[in-house]
């Protein structure tokens, strides 16, 4: 059990932090390689072994205008709140150095937060 008591309202922007996060990254790997349509590429071989040392890229369409909105607005609202959550009241109260990271730590990993997220997935 952690030893700090997180103010409600910190744990909460943590769990929709993790919670948006995970959103982001489903949606990232449902998207194109590429923002704007660009050509794809063969892979290339090592000419000593004949092994493919970088995979073939296939063309990108290009991101829809629905899929560039999402993809903003879900970075938009991870910045929002990793802003919110950094410079909360809470982190004047713990001493700097170790400890604040410590702390930081102990509230992505807290109980209430982790179970706020969803998956339980908590990103660094």
């Amino acid at each position: 059990m952690s030893e700090h008591v997180f103010p409600d309202d910190l744990k909460k922007a943590q769990a929709e932090l993790h919670r948006t996060h995970s959103e982001y990254r489903a949606l990232c790997q449902t998207l194109p390689w590429s923002v704007v349509p660009l050509p794809g590429w063969p892979g290339q071989k090592n000419p000593h072994s004949d092994e493919t040392t970088t995979p073939d890229r296939p063309d990108s369409p290009g991101y829809t205008p629905e899929q560039a909105t999402a993809e903003e607005q879900l970075w938009a609202r991870i910045r929002e709140l990793s802003v919110q959550v950094s410079t909360h009241p809470y982190w004047a109260t713990v001493e700097r150095g170790p400890g604040l990271v410590d702390a930081r730590m102990a509230l992505k990993n807290h109980p209430d937060v982790t179970a706020g997220a969803g998956d339980g997935s908590v990103a660094a």
